[in-house]
């Protein structure tokens, strides 16, 4: 038996080596994103030099709190975080005029500065960074990781996407990155964010993607990338690299109650910015795609109302006069569901596609129209930047409710408008329909921010001129065995909305 213990003991050790060939193989196929950090090193080696540091000074009124680029970030309502900002913006501004220190001084100006990051995609001395970064900027500066800190020029920015575009004059060569593809990017895949963190300098991170697609209010286009890599104050700007050293996103901000990092940090994806960048370069300026409607999202009971199924698409509550959806018939109450062969899932997905399209380009826009699919052909005009942004929205009135005049319907009290009625709610002659008088605090109006000065202008998709013509339809859409009844409703400036209420 003893002689078969060494023969046993180098099959075994065979064994073992064949597992290990075998398990580096398969880690040798596995792609450079799934492999883990092991390759964080080498990486950062060979990019370093791209990320710089953003220096900038402003002379500020320090009476007016001009300069602060820390200013509180416009959060989603009722986020768990509204209390956790504003308790440390508060602290941070601190007492301010009168409190603690001397009055008279706080009316000089004062110089303030700020450091952010940037990254270089151009060796000629192009540089990518935040716009809140250099907002109002006096004197930019940028500073390599060598120290070497030189004047930049401001190119172009753009406020919707907070991306910014540098040029300066290079003292030496220069090592530029290349975006990558964000819309590849997957779930857990390791990330390495570059920055300058507290005025610290060049400092490397690394994490995961938590989250694509993050839609946190801050903008109109936001389509963020979620990640756990450590960002902090002074990483804004900077590059989020996948482990292959190309860009994959542009850290902008984070969420957090102490200003530090806490794991939920956000970046612009490439895919976004590569087009920003390209078109600042280029002209200066953005020159987004303009389709010239007011849109909503499509909640259950609208989708109930519209016999869509399921809720999907972005619902028209509005279309321009003079924009382009005019002329190729596209009237409040269609769903887009579907532009230029790409689907449109919320709203968001419409105003990016949108966005991204070339002005003058004629495309083709899927709407659902009283339960059937129709084709439009639209020649998307260009959205001007001093055009607010295009989303219905609810405006709370704090006008006294009036006692009901004619009918009361849905928790509404509701009258016909009358020139007395125009003058108290600020209606405009252009408007027509149902003014709402009154709202019943308990009921689904309520709920859904209707209020006295709102004017109802169609039931179910037909227009009203009187009270009775609402409760008339109201009570044969309760025969019919309808949950819901859609309603489009306008304010004193004309401005529409859907709203979707109970019958029940």
């Amino acid at each position: 038996m003893t002689g078969a213990r060494p023969a046993l003991s180098r099959r075994l050790r065979l064994m073992g080596l064949a597992i290990t060939l075998s398990a580096a193989s398969i880690l040798a196929s596995v792609p450079a994103s799934a492999r883990g950090p092991d390759g964080i090193a080498d990486i950062a080696e060979k990019v370093i030099d791209s990320v710089v540091n953003i220096s900038t000074s402003q002379t500020v009124d320090a009476n007016k709190g001009g300069g602060d680029r820390g200013a509180m970030p416009q959060l989603p309502p009722g986020s768990p975080f509204e209390e956790f900002f504003d308790d440390f913006f508060k602290n941070r501004r601190g007492g301010g005029p009168g409190k603690g220190g001397d009055k008279n001084s706080d009316m000089q100006p004062r110089k303030t500065n700020s450091l952010g990051s940037g990254f270089i995609v151009d060796a000629s001395g192009v540089v990518v960074t935040n716009n809140h970064v250099i907002a109002d900027a006096d004197e930019i500066n940028v500073i390599m990781n060598d120290g070497t800190k030189i004047k930049a020029e401001l190119v172009g920015v753009d406020k919707k996407t907070d991306i910014a575009v540098l040029k300066f004059k290079p003292v030496k060569p220069l090592i530029a990155v290349k975006f990558g593809d964000s819309d590849k990017l997957r779930l857990g895949e390791w990330v390495i964010a570059i920055g300058n963190p507290f005025s610290l300098g060049g400092s490397v991170t690394a994490g995961i993607v938590s989250a694509r697609n993050r839609d946190i209010s801050q903008g109109p286009y936001d389509n963020y990338i979620q990640t756990d890599a450590s960002i902090n104050r002074g990483n804004s700007g900077g590059p989020l690299f996948n482990l292959e050293g190309d860009v994959v996103g542009v850290n902008t901000l984070i969420i957090s109650p102490t200003g530090g990092s806490i794991g939920l940090g956000f970046a612009v994806p490439s895919k976004t910015v590569a087009g920003v960048v390209d078109q600042l370069r280029q002209f200066g300026e953005l020159r987004r795609g303009w389709l010239g409607v007011r849109i909503q999202q499509v909640t259950d009971e609208i989708a109930e109302s519209l016999n869509i199924k399921p809720a999907r698409g972005a619902l028209v509550a509005g279309v321009d006069d003079k924009g382009p959806a005019k002329p190729a018939g596209i009237e409040p109450g269609d769903v887009v569901v579907k532009f230029d062969g790409k689907d449109v899932k919320d709203p968001k997905d419409l105003s990016r596609v949108v966005a991204d399209t070339a002005v003058g380009k004629e495309v083709d826009v899927v709407i659902i129209r009283k339960g059937n699919e129709e084709t439009r052909k639209v020649t998307l005009g260009r959205l001007e930047d001093n055009e607010k942004v295009q989303q219905a929205s609810a405006k709370a009135k704090e006008e006294p409710a009036e006692k009901p005049v004619t009918q009361k319907a849905l928790g509404l009290d509701l009258a016909t408008l009358s020139k007395d009625l125009r003058s108290k709610y600020k209606i405009k002659e252009s408007v027509k329909g149902v003014v709402v008088t009154g709202v019943d605090g308990t009921s689904d109006a309520a709920e859904k921010r209707l209020s006295a000065g709102d004017v109802i202008v169609e039931v179910a998709q037909e227009a009203v001129s009187n009270a009775a013509d609402i409760k008339k339809r109201v009570d044969q859409l309760k025969k019919d065995g309808k949950k819901s009844v859609l309603l489009l409703v306008a304010n004193g400036d004309g401005e529409l909305r859907f709203v979707a209420l109970s019958v029940q």
